[in-house]
């Protein structure tokens, strides 16, 4: 069951939540597949209230940047903060979506998202 939303919004400033940091350890692309192991949650559980949330809605299933940021309603940069941590602790494994080729396969890879989004 939800939690109704709080008319006041959220009570927690975003550079509370990432202790004053804006910018994350290494770069997770947007569109990064993010999954977590049971044992994960488990060690997440000490590693704070908004981290313990992602790695509990990363184990059943492989969840993007994107989708986390917006189930956790956490801004985007807040969300590429915290899964950065937690990449680097071993608590996510990250899969990228994007090639490693270069910048044209790239664009190629928005190019066909950006079409099917058209479709829808």
């Amino acid at each position: 069951m939800e939690q109704p939303l709080d008319p006041r919004g959220n009570l927690v400033r975003p550079y509370a939540v990432t202790r004053g940091r804006t910018e994350p350890i290494r770069d997770i692309p947007i569109e990064a597949v993010l999954l977590a192991s049971s044992a994960a949650v488990q060690e997440s559980r000490f590693a704070g209230h908004d981290k313990y949330r992602i790695a509990v809605l990363c184990e059943p299933k492989a969840l993007s940047l994107a989708e986390l940021a917006a189930l956790t309603r956490l801004p985007l940069g807040v969300t590429r903060v915290l899964v950065a941590d937690m990449v680097a602790d071993g608590l996510l494994e990250l899969h990228s979506a994007a090639p490693r080729t270069g910048f044209t396969e790239r664009m190629d890879l928005l190019g066909r998202v950006l079409g099917g989004l058209r479709k829808l």
